[in-house]
């Protein structure tokens, strides 16, 4: 709900329905795992029991989602858990299949944190840093995904294999717990990007393909572009 570039975000609404629960229903419908949504807003939480799904209420000190996650994970107190996917909330145009290839994606290769990208059709999104980019060492593609050579908010030179970033990670317990354990990185603040942490300190990242462009929620010229979508689909 402090989002600084679009307070309340979560919570705006489209055809009466909220950001936060058009996410939560897209997940639900991949139809992967258990749906629960990590939060420090009881707003939100409410909304989305609300609308009969479960939500966990976390501490309001974290820098990161991935570090909310993680203490959201350890309140479920579930041995069994071997994978979580970090969808983030402002992704309600995300495509289902998308996320069930990256799902099929780490498990066949037991990546340790993974996440999709899509290719970038023109040269606007390099100067805007509400868009993420991100690196790879070769071409990727829906099968073969590649390592991420470094994520940018603004870059100056157009990489050969230079993509758009999506707001979804997928991670191992394990990969998961060691994030959470590291000191925020130099790179990570200044950037304000929480993967920089894990690259710093070598933990691979793989970027796979996704097939559908998305449209992530940032800014009020966001919100105002996926209300035209999302209206005009329903």
């Amino acid at each position: 709900m402090s989002a600084k570039r679009l307070p309340g975000k979560p919570l705006l609404k489209i055809n009466g329905k909220s950001i936060i629960t058009r996410v939560f229903n897209k997940a639900k419908s991949c139809k992967i795992g258990k749906v629960i949504v990590a939060t420090e807003d009881k707003i939100i939480a409410n909304e989305i029991k609300k609308n009969g799904g479960k939500a966990i209420l976390t501490s309001k000190k974290h820098n990161s989602g991935t570090d909310r996650i993680w203490e959201a994970f350890k309140k479920l107190k579930n041995n069994k858990i071997k994978y979580i996917i970090n969808l983030q909330g402002d992704e309600p145009l995300i495509d289902i299949n998308d996320i069930r290839n990256l799902n099929k994606i780490v498990r066949k290769n037991k990546f340790d944190i993974a996440t999709l990208a899509i290719k970038l059709k023109n040269k606007k999104p390099l100067n805007n840093k509400n868009i993420v980019k991100v690196v790879t060492k070769k071409k990727i593609s829906l099968i073969k995904p590649q390592k991420a050579v470094n994520f940018y908010r603004i870059s100056k030179k157009k990489y050969e294999n230079f993509y758009q970033h999506i707001g979804i990670y997928q991670y191992s317990v394990s990969a998961l717990k060691k994030f959470s354990s590291l000191n925020r990185t130099i790179n990570e603040k200044k950037n304000r990007l929480e993967q920089l942490r894990a690259l710093d300190n070598k933990m691979p990242i793989h970027v796979v393909l996704a097939k559908k462009n998305v449209v992530g929620v940032d800014t009020r010229e966001d919100y105002i572009e996926l209300k035209k979508i999302l209206e005009y689909k329903i």
